[in-house]
């Protein structure tokens, strides 16, 4: 008879990468307890009946109502929408995500794109493609301004990065009156973001989207925008009107974007934004890593030896209390 695992892992995998690499790599972390991957969703059901922990996408309210020592759902992403959070809360399963895990390979992306505009790079690509050895000016990133939409972990990891390139950072955050990393600190109200937005020659949009957040860079925002600036957005579509962000594109009122999502999502092929040549574009890439299995089980293997000491568990997603 098979053991009873401490830690299930379940079957769907994530990013394309191999859930059994990520169950290895739990193994390395916790050698003293036992890991299963279930394979089969007769095995998650088998399984999950006496584990204390479980990682994954999400888990099914089916699998929880035979989940009875359960303790601890481990989301294998950072967003936890999609998890049935209530039915988690009425059985007493903490949550936790991957928030933090993908954050330098989305700077590393965003500081990368605003230097391919600073240095046109991407003209120098198209002109490569036409076999065209013809000269054209570039830009400087130093002495540009560098506003960062979000302080959490992704926002974080931007500034760090940016520290050598001496450019101003102006951060935004919910609350500005805790500072930040950055030079200035403001927060999301109206006036502010106009305000940073003015004197931007670059904004990387690094904040999760929410009611607050959804539309937030829309026409209005883009006019205040100075004309030379850029647009980066590394989180979430939602937050950039996309209708208002193709008209300014089209019409100079910015001199490009680069993004990582998009509003839609996929885009379609017949959108117009593929065929703006100021408008740089990668599917959803900016978190791909290969120590995405590596980060995400050092956190759940903390996360274990939490449970056992009684202290506060790292990336904890607040479930609702049961009723």
């Amino acid at each position: 008879m098979t053991e009873q695992p401490d830690v299930v892992v379940l079957r769907e995998g994530t990013e394309g990468l191999s859930m059994e690499s990520y169950a290895e790599a739990i193994r390395e972390r916790l050698p003293d307890r036992t890991v299963a991957l279930a394979r089969t969703p007769a095995e998650e059901r088998d399984l999950i009946t006496d584990a204390r922990v479980v990682t994954g996408i999400s888990i099914d309210e089916d699998l929880l109502d035979r989940a009875d020592r359960l303790e601890l759902f481990a989301c294998t992403f950072a967003g936890t929408d999609h998890v049935p959070m209530a039915a988690l809360g009425e059985h007493g399963v903490a949550v936790t995500n991957a928030g933090g895990i993908h954050a330098p390979g989305i700077a590393e992306q965003a500081i990368a794109n605003m230097l391919v505009f600073a240095r046109r790079l991407h003209e120098g690509w198209r002109r490569k493609s036409n076999g065209e050895w013809r000269h054209f000016q570039s830009h400087e990133f130093t002495d540009s301004t560098v506003t960062i939409v979000g302080l959490g972990s992704i926002g974080q990891a931007v500034v760090q990065r940016l520290q050598g390139f001496e450019v101003e950072t102006i951060g935004v955050r919910y609350t500005p009156s805790k500072g930040g990393p950055t030079d200035e600190v403001v927060g999301f109200e109206n006036e502010a973001i106009h305000d940073a937005f003015s004197r931007s020659d670059y904004v990387v949009i690094a904040c999760p989207l929410n009611d607050l957040t959804r539309g937030l860079v829309g026409a209005e925002e883009l006019a205040t925008l100075p004309p030379n600036a850029v647009v980066v957005n590394a989180a979430r579509g939602g937050i950039v009107d996309t209708d208002a962000l193709v008209s300014a594109l089209q019409s100079s009122g910015i001199r490009g974007a680069a993004l990582d999502v998009t509003e839609p999502e996929p885009l379609p092929p017949e959108h117009v934004l593929w065929d703006l040549e100021n408008c740089l574009i990668t599917p959803h890439t900016g978190g791909h890593t290969p120590k995405h299995w590596d980060r995400l089980a050092d956190i759940l293997a903390r996360n274990v030896a939490a449970l056992e000491t009684g202290d506060d568990l790292e990336n904890r997603v607040r479930t609702p209390d049961p009723e």
